[in-house]
């Protein structure tokens, strides 16, 4: 016969087994039934709101036209022969680094054929490979499409969605369906395209506008291709969209209303979209800050954005992508309209002609005891060159105080 202690022995091995059993169940094939084979993991948000430094200053990154494709195995467009063997997608990425490395902006902007959708076999892996790095250095950013974004396997409409479901990303699908800014009630049932959004941009901490809105960004979806009266064109800015930027304009007429003693103190504004509104074209015969090296290629629809821009009165300066070779700035109508030039090293360009990115700072007025509302607003660009060179250096706006 077993002793008392034998017995006592053997169960504990048997209840140990059956642990083991239950918790490799567990482990094996109940958390994969609960989780759906994936590791549950929450979004990484920035600090919001968005705010100015210290300093008084809001410093964004432009970057136009990444066209990114399979990294490495993907070779370089419109480089010199010296560079083309060991020229890639990677050369993207390292020249992004770069420009964060000596511009240390507080915000991106990506506008537009982030990829190549004919490129590439699987959109979502070229933009997380694409974005990997602002999402490395953990740098608050926003996206919108441009025409090639969805020649791959993902709608516009998904594209934008996992955009806005990136780490530090502050981009949206679309503005709230029946949120209007201005009254809190229904604004509009349907907007054209897909990342149509604003994003506000705080005072400094610890002045009196801290809590304040004191710059606008406004982001609009320009569309990819279409066919008018049978002929093939580019996409456009639709009234849907105009509309809902006007109401959002309006908020900001409302809560700054002009009065004799101050005029307007309507927050300044800068539109973001990927392709160039027909008016541009014009800009041929004017002076203009950096270099119109090829046709503007833009809808044959004009659908008034300009004229609603104009009437809106907040907006400073608008930022385009689509035209690799133009990197200049140019205005119309007292609102400037500038280009990135072109980024990426898979999209076209000019052998010789180094890629380059734009640089935006806004910068708040100084007043006796702390910072005011934006003074002014410059920008200029860097080239993928050896010392990443500063070029064509300008003032945008001013405030009236200022001048």
């Amino acid at each position: 016969m077993e002793s008392v202690a034998e017995k006592w022995k053997h169960s504990i091995l048997y209840l140990g087994f059956i642990y083991s059993i239950l918790f490799l169940l567990h482990s094996l094939i109940f958390q994969k039934l609960l989780l759906g084979y994936e590791t549950v993991r929450i979004k990484r948000n920035p600090d919001l709101p968005l705010r100015f430094r210290s300093d008084g200053t809001f410093k964004i990154l432009q970057v136009a036209d990444m066209h990114f494709a399979n990294g490495a195995n993907t070779r370089c467009r419109d480089v010199l022969d010296s560079e083309l063997n060991h020229c890639s997608d990677l050369n993207t990425t390292l020249f992004f680094k770069r420009m964060v490395d000596a511009e240390s902006p507080d915000f991106i902007a990506f506008t537009g054929d982030n990829i190549f959708g004919s490129s590439t076999t699987d959109a979502a892996e070229s933009l997380f490979r694409a974005f990997g790095p602002v999402i490395q250095y953990q740098i608050p950013w926003a996206a919108i499409l441009g025409n090639h974004d969805q020649e791959s396997t993902m709608t516009r409409e998904e594209l934008m969605s996992l955009i806005s479901l990136m780490d530090y990303s502050v981009s949206q699908t679309n503005p709230p369906v029946n949120y209007s800014p201005s009254t809190g009630s229904q604004m509009i049932r349907n907007i054209d395209g897909f990342g149509n959004y604003d994003i506000n941009i705080y005072g400094a901490p610890g002045s009196h506008l801290a809590n304040s809105t004191v710059l606008n960004l406004y982001f609009l979806d320009s569309g990819d291709r279409a066919i008018v009266q049978g002929a093939r064109t580019y996409g456009w800015i639709k009234e849907s969209q105009l509309q809902w930027l006007r109401d959002v304009s309006q908020r900001y007429q409302d809560l700054f209303p002009s009065t004799d003693a101050l005029p307007q103190r309507k927050p300044p504004a800068l539109t973001f979209f990927h392709i160039p509104i027909p008016e541009v074209r014009t800009l041929y015969y004017t002076k203009i800050i950096g270099q119109f090296q090829e046709d503007v290629a833009c809808s044959s629809v004009n659908s008034g954005v300009l004229q609603n821009l104009i009437a809106m009165g907040n907006v400073k300066a608008v930022f385009m992508g689509h035209d690799h070779a133009n990197d200049f700035c140019g205005n119309l109508d007292g609102i400037w309209f500038c280009y990135g030039g072109g980024f990426g090293y898979h999209g076209y360009g000019r052998p010789g002609w180094p890629r380059r990115g734009r640089v935006i700072v806004a910068e708040l007025g100084k007043g006796q005891k702390s910072w005011m509302g934006v003074e002014r607003i410059r920008t200029w660009k860097r080239l993928d060159d050896e010392k990443l060179t500063k070029i064509d250096e300008q003032i945008l706006w001013e405030s009236k105080q200022s001048q």
